[in-house]
């Protein structure tokens, strides 16, 4: 439900505009024309008799704005409902005021910037008439526009402008605000749409409530699929949208006591998930990162925690809680005021008090000087008494310090006899102890030579055994050493045999080497008649058969078998068969 005093606020702007003599007061028909429009924008049967038996005793002539506000109250402001567009009602009220206020051509912002920088004043200005927003307010709304616009908060500029205010009045109206935001005091370097953005973010949250808006994925009901929506988050309901210029709405979700929000896994191949979980069904969404996520599960977790306790959005809480802190300092200004005031008073009294204090005290310094004159002759016949009295006593003195000095060399004496008698009993003590400390070494070093004793009859005793098994183990060895020597001979007895096996089979070799070079020279003559035998046949036949001429032929592969008795890889074969019994025999050996 909006508040009465924030409608008020508009109505007064529209009011003060219609006060062309700025006296307080409007005719009657402009009054029929504001009540009937008022009465249109908020949804409210306009009832014009009413009005006019209101103002029955005031027919001719302004109406004053006192006599205007019973009637507003009883017949339009009582019977608003919540289902009115609040836009168009201010928008309304603004049509009528603004014309009359502000000149447009000295602005740097739109029409439309400037309209919310309307709604935001009356938003934030006091509830005292006329509004005016004060400074904690200025900063705060200044504040807000810096920092939806990306840019930093100069705190020296404020201030500036501040010592400015403060020379001037401490506060400003609508207007001036709007002409603070227009010519870009604070926004330089900006451009204009970045302003307007700025204003636009400002008005959202302060005016429409909007916590929080953005993309994110939803996953719909009956289809199970997932479609990008735009997202607006209010204090008591969730709206999407199809895109973010709010032209085609797609649905609420209503967000109440009973409503929770919690995170979910990724799922389906998406990520960053949470659901919202109402009375009827629940809403699974997924947010684009995972800082978005958490974003939005704080902002809807803060709205049903203010739905649970009964508050309102959070921007007007924070408003309410400023308005409180800066009315306990002026109530503690006015307080301290009045204490001053009470200081003040209380200093005059005390002056008073002083000066008569300063009279009797310049009286009673005469009276001192009379008593001070006789105080001094009194001392005077005192001073000689006491000198006499000083004498004899001198006199006394002396004899009791001779006294004095002869007993102090006495007990001089006695202290030094008891310094030289504890001096010896202290001798005596470290005696004693030096005693007892070698008596108790003595012991300790029996005790260590009796172990030692033990000890060393132990070790003769283990090293002893150790010498018989190392004579066993020398014995053991000895007979392993003579059965290696007999197995090593009767190895090299046998490579002994296979060498000189191996030398004659080399010397076989060479002799066959010969007997085989002469046989392939004769196996060679016969081939080479037989083919000149064929080519002579073959000449006959007038070249109707060509001679297929003989290949080259690689060296021929000569062994103790004859030549080419074997081919390459059963060569191979063979002298890889040999070279493992030989190896066979050197490791035997």
């Amino acid at each position: 439900m909006w508040l009465r005093d924030e409608l008020l606020k508009s109505i007064w702007h529209a009011f003060t505009a219609l006060d062309v003599d700025q006296r307080g007061k409007v005719s009657k028909s402009q009054l029929k024309v504001l009540s009937h429009s008022l009465c249109t924008v908020m949804n409210i049967p306009h009832d014009p008799v009413a009005l006019e038996e209101h103002f029955k005793d005031d027919n001719k002539g302004p109406v004053s704005n006192q006599g205007y506000m019973p009637y507003l109250n009883r017949f339009i402001l009582d019977k608003v409902q919540e289902e009115f567009d609040v836009l168009e009602f201010n928008k309304m009220c603004w049509t009528l005021c603004y014309k009359k206020n502000i000149c447009a051509q000295h602005l740097l912002i739109s029409d439309d910037d400037a309209f919310k920088v309307w709604c935001i004043f009356n938003f934030l200005s006091e509830d005292i008439y006329p509004l005016v927003i004060v400074t904690e307010e200025i900063e705060y709304f200044l504040r807000k526009l810096m920092e939806a616009m990306g840019s930093g908060w100069s705190e020296e500029k404020f201030a500036d402008y501040k010592l400015q205010l403060n020379t001037k009045k401490n506060c400003l109206t609508a207007w001036e605000l709007i002409e603070l935001v227009g010519r870009r005091y604070f926004s330089k370097g900006m451009n204009q749409q970045t302003l307007s953005m700025g204003i636009t973010e400002v008005f959202q949250e302060l005016i429409l409530d909007v916590l929080k808006q953005g993309y994110m994925m939803k996953k719909g009901h009956k289809r199970k699929n997932w479609t990008e929506r735009w997202f607006v988050l209010r204090p008591n309901a969730l709206s999407y949208y199809v895109c973010e210029d709010l032209l085609e709405k797609k649905g609420d979700i209503i967000v109440d006591r009973t409503c929770c929000v919690e995170s979910l896994p990724d799922k389906e191949g998406k990520k960053c998930l949470f659901i919202i979980k109402c009375t009827d069904k629940s809403f699974e969404i997924s947010a684009s990162d995972k800082k978005k996520k958490q974003e939005w599960l704080q902002a809807i977790q803060t709205c049903i925690q203010l739905l649970r306790l009964g508050l309102s959005s959070p921007h007007r809480e924070a408003r309410l809680r400023r308005r409180e802190l800066r009315q306990k300092q002026q109530a503690e200004e006015d307080d301290l005021a009045e204490r001053m005031k009470q200081l003040q008073v209380a200093n005059e009294n005390k002056q008073r008090q002083l000066e008569g204090m300063k009279k009797k005290i310049e009286e009673a310094a005469a009276k001192a000087g009379m008593e001070e004159h006789r105080r001094k002759q009194i001392q005077l016949d005192l001073q000689d008494r006491y000198r006499l009295d000083l004498e004899r006593e001198k006199l006394v003195r002396q004899q009791m310090e001779e006294q004095v000095a002869q007993k102090s060399c006495e007990l001089e004496q006695y202290l030094q006899r008891v310094r030289e008698l504890e001096e010896m009993h202290h001798r005596l003590e470290e005696a004693l102890e030096d005693e007892r400390q070698a008596k108790q070494d003595e012991e300790a070093m029996r005790k260590l030579q009796a172990r030692l004793l033990e000890e060393e009859a132990a070790k003769r005793a283990e090293l002893e055994q150790i010498h018989l098994q190392q004579q066993r183990a020398l014995s053991q060895t000895e007979a392993e050493k003579q059965e290696l020597v007999a197995k090593q001979l009767a190895k090299e007895r046998d490579l002994q045999a296979a060498m000189l096996q191996l030398e004659s089979l080399e010397r076989e070799r060479v002799e066959m080497v010969p007997l085989v070079s002469e046989i392939m020279s004769r196996k060679l003559e016969r081939a080479a008649n037989k083919t000149k035998t064929w080519k002579d046949k073959v000449a006959k036949h007038e070249g109707l058969v060509r001679l297929i001429q003989p290949g080259d032929k690689g060296p021929q592969r000569i062994t103790n078998w004859g030549p080419a008795s074997f081919t390459d890889a059963e060569l191979e074969l063979r002298k890889k068969s040999w070279q493992e019994s030989k190896n066979q025999g050197a490791q035997a050996s």
